[in-house]
This record gives structure tokens, C-alpha cells and sequence, in this order.
């Protein structure tokens, strides 16, 4: 029965991922039931595609690189200390996970843009402008920005559970700190920090909206130019011949990624959170973790006051008009949708994927955790590639495919979550896999021999052991859920819109009332998901810390 369970991934992704996604690629490269493969062609031949290729890829690993450099220090801090105010700030690092396109794309323009506050200081000091927008830089620091919290998270949550007595014993035996960094600590947190390093890599290898709004056209990634290929153009075969590329491409680094990965992760005794961290000892080691969490709380905050700021400030002088406006139809709009209704929307469909993404996703990782084998090995980069696939493709999948029997799901209120799940429930998988592939097996072994059942197993030795990592991945489906925009825009009913919608629809109107609205729905956004990362986080499973 236990092993039955493990048809329901399998069975989700067929259904609502290679069935759409077959769908709409038969319609593209064969509309008349004859296979072209001239599209393809025209990858090979052309070197505007190669040159997109290698830029795709060079930014995606400069971004990678820069969100450890940033994200790293961060995750020491929240792994190994305890200090007030932390689960508040753990929160404020995700919330630009969440935060759709536009609504970032707002924040940045607010604080670097040409009246932004930071030029409005350098003009204070007569030192010029810095001229940031449509720049590769932006695009860079956009992608930390949205990123650092993996590192955070991922990282974050597997440092947390690492017996000290690993580096303690490495210290008696006459190792330094840096010696015991690099050959005990370092290789332990491998796997986890590949996983991160892995996903963000993705995230920024299938960017769209961050290079598209504050890149502008000069820099095109692939995912960009199968949006321009797709919409614009309407020339669905090549858009579709590069989404298929992309997904290749993709399944190879995933599929490279994981073998590493099972072979570097290695039986540990893991430890619950708060049994291995400390309050700073003494004043240095204070800075210490100060330090560690201060950048990245520069990056997230300066965007997120500079919009906050904005939402009162726009017009040139502070006002509330702009939230006030929120709870009325001041232009009697038919479109006009009343803010607790877009977060009553939100929540239910992100509590609705967060079901789904949980059940779906600890499965998966109890699935690919066993004994290393072929299946599995195909298994991990299978369950990973809905992230690296195009998701104008997707919704236009959904639309074609799920719109007529036998899976007739357009005006069903599950659509959405079933959509979100597909992108959330990886992150569930990849944030359980290193945690898993941790646990000491002889404490299963133990608990087997004194008569427990599997499910006792897991309820009691497992899920204890292993709940904080549970609840990383949880986390990660709530924010994708809240924050996600491109398949909603293509798939929400008008008379269901959720927040980012919302945002899209005021931010995209002319008028600069409707403009501050757009501003002000932004950090009602911002505060809806401060207050859930919040509340999540003070969440404990007894005596086994947070799950």
C-alpha cells in the first residue's frame, strides 16, 4: 500500500505536466499532423541562438555565484545563533521571493531609477547619477535579490542540524577552524548547498520577467525570447523548439547535479535546531552574526523601503489616498476588485498548493531517498523539470489541453493550485532530499526491530528528525503560490483574480491613481506574506524544534 504511494508524483506529472506540455508542442512543430523539424534547423544554423545560449547560461552562473557570496554568511547567522528579532528577519529575506516581476521591477526603479533615492543622494552630494537601468548589473543584483533566500533557507535549514560534536571532534584532534571548515564542514553541507546553488542557477538560467523589465531588450535570455517568439511573433514552432532545447539542457544539469548529489550525501546524526544553536557569545561573536545577516538585509530592505516610500510619496508629497483608494471605486471601474477579496484569493489557492505540494513532494523525496539505482536516477532530474521549463509554453498548454474532456479543468477553482503545485512541489523535494539522505539508517533499523510499523517510522523517528526541513518546503510553496504571476495571468478567471494580478492590472493603467493603487496592493502583498513567513516560523514540533 506504502509503495502505491509512489504513483501519485508520477501520475501528477503526467497528467498536469507532459500532457499539456505534449498538447501544445504537437500543435506547434505538427498543426497538420506532419512532424517539421525546420524549427529546429534554425537553432543549429542560426548563431543568434548560440550566442543566446552562452549568455543565458554565463549570467545564470555569475548570479549563482554572487547569491552564495551574499547568502552564505547569512545562513551561518540563522543556522547557529539565536537572537531577537530572528524569525522576523528570516521572514523579510523571503518576502522578495514572492514578490511578482513588476512589482520588483517597481521597487528597483524606485530606488535606483533616475528619480530614485539613490540618485537623489549622489545629486545631494553632487556626485552625478548612477545610471543602472536596462544594465546587465541590474539584472544581477535583481537575481540576488530574489534568490538569496534559497541559500538562506536550503543551506540555512540543513547547518541547523548538524551535530557540533563533528567540528569538536575535528578540534581535538588538533584541526583549526579553517582546516575543520574545509574537510569536515564544507563536505558535509555539499549536497545541500548544491541544491541551492542548483536552483538559483535554474531560477536565473529561466528568467523572464527580471531581464525582460529591467534588462530591457539588449540582454535576452532564452526564456525571454520564447516569450517573444510565442506572443509577439505568434511563430509557435520555433518558441516551442526552443522550449524543448531549454528543457534538455535542463534535464542534463539536473540530471548531472543529482548523481552528484547521491553520491556526496552521506548518513549523519542530525540534531534538531534549537539543541544546536547558541546565543552569540560575547560581544565579537555578536558582530560576527550581525555581520553575517547585514548585507543581505541591505539588498532586500533599501527596494522594499524605497517602494514602501513610494506607495505614500507619489504625486510629491506624502499621502494615503493611494490605500484609501483601495477600499473604494473612486473611478466606478468594472474591473475594480477589493483588496481583501485578492488576499482572500491568494490564500486559498496558496493553502490549496501547499497541500498538494507537501503530500506530492515528501512522497518524492521518500521515493528518490532509497537505495541509489537506474529509476532513481532518471526520477530526481524528472521531478526538477517543471522548473527549467518555459512558462509561457506551460500556460498555453493549460489553456489548449485542459479545456476539453477528459481533463475539462478551465473553470475549476483547482486549476490554479494544481498549476502552482507543479513549480512548488520541487522545492519541497529539494529541500527534504539532503535532510533524508541524512538520517542515520539504524535508527530506522532499531525502531523496525522493536516492532514499529513504516508509518510509525516515519511519523516518529523521521518526521521529527527531519520537520524543519519540512517546513522550508513549505514555506518555499506558500511564497511561490502568493508570488506567482506568469501562469496565473494566463490562467486566473477575471472574476478570481489573485494579488499579483491585481498589481499587474493597476500598475499597467494609465493614471497615477491607479498607479499608487498598484504601489499600495505591492506592500499590502509584502505585508500579507511578512505576517504568514512570521507566524510559520514560530511554529514547533515539542521538543524538536521548528517543523
Amino acid at each position: 500500500m506504502i509503495k502505491a504511494l509512489y504513483l501519485l508524483p508520477l501520475i501528477f506529472l503526467g497528467l498536469f505536466f507532459f500532457y499539456p506540455l505534449a498538447d501544445i508542442l504537437a500543435l506547434s512543430l505538427a498543426p497538420g499532423g506532419q512532424l517539421s523539424l525546420a524549427p529546429f534547423r534554425t537553432l543549429f544554423t542560426e548563431p543568434y541562438y548560440a550566442r543566446l545560449l552562452g549568455f543565458t547560461t554565463g549570467q545564470a552562473a555569475v548570479s549563482t555565484l554572487l547569491t552564495l557570496l551574499v547568502g552564505m554568511p547569512a545562513a551561518y547567522t540563522f543556522a547557529h545563533y539565536r537572537f531577537r528579532g530572528k524569525s522576523i528577519l528570516r521572514a523579510l529575506t523571503t518576502i522578495p521571493f514572492v514578490l511578482p516581476t513588476i512589482v520588483v521591477a517597481a521597487a528597483f526603479t524606485a530606488l535606483l531609477g533616475p528619480q530614485g533615492h539613490l540618485n537623489r543622494i549622489l545629486a545631494g552630494l553632487g556626485l552625478g547619477q548612477a545610471r543602472l537601468q536596462q544594465t546587465l548589473t541590474l539584472v544581477l543584483i535583481a537575481h540576488v535579490f530574489y534568490n538569496a533566500s534559497v541559500i538562506v533557507r536550503v543551506v540555512g535549514s540543513f547547518w541547523a542540524n548538524l551535530d557540533p560534536r563533528i567540528e569538536e571532534a575535528a578540534r581535538a584532534l588538533g584541526a583549526g577552524r579553517w582546516r575543520t571548515w574545509r574537510e569536515v564542514t564544507l563536505p558535509i553541507l555539499m549536497p545541500s548547498i548544491a541544491a541551492a546553488s542548483l536552483l538559483v542557477f535554474l531560477f536565473t538560467f529561466t528568467s523572464f520577467g527580471v531581464v525582460l523589465v529591467l534588462g530591457g531588450p539588449r540582454w535576452s535570455t532564452i526564456e525571454v525570447e520564447i516569450y517573444t517568439q510565442a506572443i509577439p511573433l505568434f511563430n509557435l514552432p520555433v518558441a516551442a523548439a526552443l522550449s524543448i532545447a531549454q528543457m534538455i539542457f535542463t534535464f542534463a544539469i539536473m540530471w548531472a547535479y543529482t548523481r552528484i548529489q547521491a553520491r556526496a550525501a552521506v548518513p549523519l546524526n542530525l540534531r534538531p535546531g534549537d539543541s544546536t544553536q547558541r546565543h552569540p557569545p560575547g560581544f565579537w561573536a555578536g558582530l560576527v552574526a550581525w555581520s553575517g545577516v547585514a548585507g543581505l538585509l541591505v539588498l532586500v530592505l533599501a527596494p522594499l523601503l524605497a517602494l514602501l516610500d513610494r506607495s505614500f510619496s507619489l504625486g510629491g508629497s506624502y499621502t494615503l489616498r493611494y490605500y484609501e483608494a483601495l477600499f473604494g471605486n473612486p473611478a466606478q471601474s468594472f474591473f475594480f476588485v477589493p483588496p481583501a477579496e485578492a488576499i482572500r484569493n491568494s490564500l486559498l489557492v496558496a493553502g490549496g498548493t501547499v497541500v498538494l505540494s507537501m503530500v506530492l513532494g515528501l512522497i518524492s523525496a521518500y521515493l528518490l531517498a532509497g537505495r541509489p539505482g537506474l529509476l532513481r536516477s532518471v526520477l530526481d532530474p524528472l521531478f526538477m523539470l517543471p522548473l527549467g521549463t518555459s512558462a509561457v509554453t506551460l500556460g498555453l498548454g493549460y489553456i489548449v489541453a485542459l479545456d476539453s474532456p477528459p481533463l475539462n479543468l478551465r473553470a475549476s477553482p483547482w486549476l490554479l493550485p494544481l498549476a502552482h503545485t507543479l513549480v512548488a512541489f520541487p522545492f519541497v523535494v529539494r529541500s527534504l532530499l539532503p535532510a533524508l539522505r541524512g538520517l542515520n539508517p539504524h535508527w530506522r533499523e532499531s525502531a523496525q526491530v522493536l516492532g514499529a510499523s513504516p508509518a510509525r517510522v516515519v511519523a516518529e523517528i523521521d518526521l521529527p528528525i527531519v520537520g524543519r526541513a519540512l517546513l522550508v518546503g513549505a514555506v518555499f510553496a506558500f511564497t511561490v503560490s502568493m508570488g506567482e504571476f506568469g501562469a496565473t495571468l494566463l490562467l486566473a478567471r477575471p472574476a478570481f483574480p489573485t494579488m499579483p494580478v491585481v498589481i499587474y492590472r493597476l500598475l499597467g493603467a494609465q493614471g497615477i491613481l491607479n498607479q499608487g493603487q498598484g504601489l499600495a496592493m505591492s506592500v499590502l502583498l509584502m505585508a500579507v506574506c511578512a505576517a504568514g513567513f512570521t507566524f510559520i516560523e514560530r511554529f514547533r514540533l515539542g521538543e524538536f524544534g521548528e517543523f
